[in-house]
């Protein structure tokens, strides 16, 4: 073969070698383009203040219902819906005819049994006849101090009216005729989930508010700790006391009670790393694994801390996760990682 013929086939295969050398790196290039791009984060454990925030409704401390043991007359009734009233206070006045008449039964009964006590001392009278004089008198006094507290209604707490079903001359018919409540202090009733039952402790504080005054924050505390676990819902009531000296706080106002458990030590992530399944309630985050590949993990969240998530299991401490990029991510993919 001539030399200039030669010439040509090593120029030609030169040319080949170098456009399939450039296609190669093309391709590789290409490869490396098609992977997802993702930013990854490293998380960390840290501790985290277990507050919890509870609903209730703002009960009275006491609740009394007034009335009488019998039927009778109301003759009149000394208070209205929103009064004030004290311990022993009267309140409602209830015919007293009955009252009279065994007073004189009474008064005569003692003016009898004074005479026949003379006697018997003397030995006029027999002892069986003393002892049925007497008791007749006990029984009727006895009876005389029951009517009396049912003709005078009075008040055993101190209080506020928060109800009256009668007006003045009403014939008493069975349902009370005021309810008094007590709301100095008043109590709420929560239910504490069961992994708190070792940390709730009497004299405990908590933080309420209420959407009725949303403007003042109160501070309550532990009152009453009970002993037992609702075994369907594993929660335990815990009862609050807020002093409530201005009596600003009403029973039936709905309220938010917050109480905080210590702390305990968690994994944290930004918000921006959580996945939601579709269709479900689930959270997931992304993993990056030493492999350039990422997993697609379950978490529990727990609470929100501004702009993060505490995590109560699903990602272990000093895990790198990705915090954006995720839309194109499925489990086991291979990442391209971006600053």
């Amino acid at each position: 073969m001539k030399k200039r013929d030669l010439l040509a086939v090593a120029v030609i295969a030169a040319i080949f070698t170098a456009c399939t050398g450039g296609q190669k790196a093309q391709d590789a290039k290409s490869l490396e383009g098609a992977k997802p791009k993702v930013r990854l984060a490293t998380v960390y454990q840290s501790a985290v203040d277990q507050v919890r925030d509870y609903t209730c409704t703002v009960e009275a401390e006491v609740k009394n219902n007034i009335a009488p043991q019998a039927m009778g007359r109301i003759s009149k009734i000394y208070v209205e819906v929103g009064d004030h009233v004290v311990r022993g206070q009267r309140l409602v006045q209830m015919d007293a005819s009955s009252l009279r008449q065994l007073e004189l039964q009474i008064a005569n009964q003692k003016t009898d049994f004074e005479r026949i006590e003379k006697l018997y001392k003397i030995g006029g009278v027999s002892k069986a006849e003393y002892d049925n004089a007497k008791m007749s008198l006990d029984v009727n006094e006895t009876s005389y101090a029951n009517l009396k507290e049912n003709t005078q209604l009075l008040s055993p707490i101190t209080g506020i009216v928060t109800a009256r079903n009668y007006d003045n001359g009403d014939l008493y018919s069975g349902s009370p005729v005021l309810t008094i409540q007590q709301i100095r202090p008043v109590k709420l009733l929560i239910n504490v989930s069961e992994q708190y039952f070792s940390r709730v402790k009497k004299g405990d504080i908590a933080t309420i508010r209420l959407d009725a005054l949303p403007d003042k924050q109160y501070v309550a505390s532990v009152k009453l700790v009970y002993p037992t676990i609702n075994a369907s819902t594993h929660t335990f009531p815990v009862e609050l006391s807020l002093p409530n000296s201005d009596e600003a706080v009403r029973p039936g106002m709905f309220a938010r009670a917050t109480l905080n458990f210590g702390t305990e030590q968690h994994v944290v992530v930004p918000d921006q790393a959580i996945v939601k399944q579709p269709g479900s309630g689930e959270r997931f985050v992304y993993t990056y694994n030493a492999d350039g590949t990422v997993s697609y993990m379950k978490v529990e969240l727990g609470q929100r801390l501004g702009d993060s998530y505490e995590l109560l299991s699903g990602v272990p401490d000093g895990a790198r996760i990705v915090i954006a990029g995720q839309s194109k991510l499925v489990d086991g993919a291979a990442v391209q990682v971006v600053e």
